[in-house]
């Protein structure tokens, strides 16, 4: 089998069937407290293992990449397996599509050099590997069920910020849930490219990733400094001081 059939067969799916149920709009009224916007406690070595594989396609060849990956897609969940979520670049990085999902390391197939298919060296320019831990998967799946429209944040960290940066990513999420928006699925590196840590935000669609511009300052302020932030314009601050470098990208579902 193909390298990269082998080794998105390896990979388990993170997603159910989008279904599009309605969400409630946003509701502003209330200011948090201390209790609702508490901070998670850090992960530890136990969370879930994913594999991410970041793909640029080869020039003219995208759509035959991404009818490749759904019919392995397919073959997984027809298998039993679960079903790997596929995300399509619209502005940011260079990647073309992003693949993640659990991954086993007892049931995983191993890649094999000599196994190399042709079909799959034409369609793919580049890849970038990433194995990273999460979430656990019924979270993760949840999360991701009726998305359609993702915000990925991939930091690269400053030496000995690391730590810091998980930490300030997860006072983020509990800024996020102070302004009642839908907090960031959170995942650190283990193995594989450069990037320390990547944030995964999953929106209903590009207006609902918009609503953030209507909560009220005052609100933004007080989320913020519950949060543990010196105030509402220092969360981005902070993150900078922390990190050499990070990449932005904004994505929608490939069904």
């Amino acid at each position: 089998m193909a390298w990269l059939l082998s080794l998105m067969l390896s990979t388990a799916s993170i997603v159910a069937p989008f279904r599009g149920a309605p969400v409630e709009a946003p509701r502003f009224s209330a200011a948090p407290d201390q209790a609702s916007i508490g901070l998670a406690e850090t992960p530890v070595q136990e969370a879930a293992l994913y594999r991410v594989v970041l793909v640029r396609a080869a020039p003219g060849r995208l759509l035959e990449l991404i009818d490749a990956l759904k019919a392995v897609q397919s073959d997984m969940a027809s298998s039993g397996g679960w079903r790997p979520h596929l995300m399509r670049h619209s502005q940011g990085d260079h990647w073309d599509l992003m693949w993640l999902g659990p991954f086993d390391p007892e049931t995983a197939m191993p890649e094999r050099s000599a196994e190399f298919d042709p079909r799959w060296d034409a369609l793919i320019a580049w890849r970038e590997e990433l194995m990273v831990r999460g979430p656990d998967v019924e979270t993760v799946a949840a999360k991701l069920a009726d998305a359609s429209f993702f915000h990925i944040e991939m930091f690269v960290g400053l030496p000995g910020k690391r730590q810091e940066l998980l930490r300030q990513r997860e006072m983020e999420n509990a800024y996020l849930r102070g302004i009642d928006r839908p907090e960031n699925l959170i995942f650190w590196r283990v193995a594989g490219a450069q990037w320390d840590l990547f944030t995964l935000g999953a929106y209903r669609d590009l207006k609902h990733f918009a609503e953030s511009a209507d909560v009220p300052e005052d609100l933004q302020e007080q989320a913020a400094i519950l949060a543990g932030f010196e105030a509402a314009d220092r969360i981005g601050t902070y993150l900078r001081s922390l990190i050499a470098r990070h990449q932005d990208t904004l994505a929608g579902v490939v069904r």
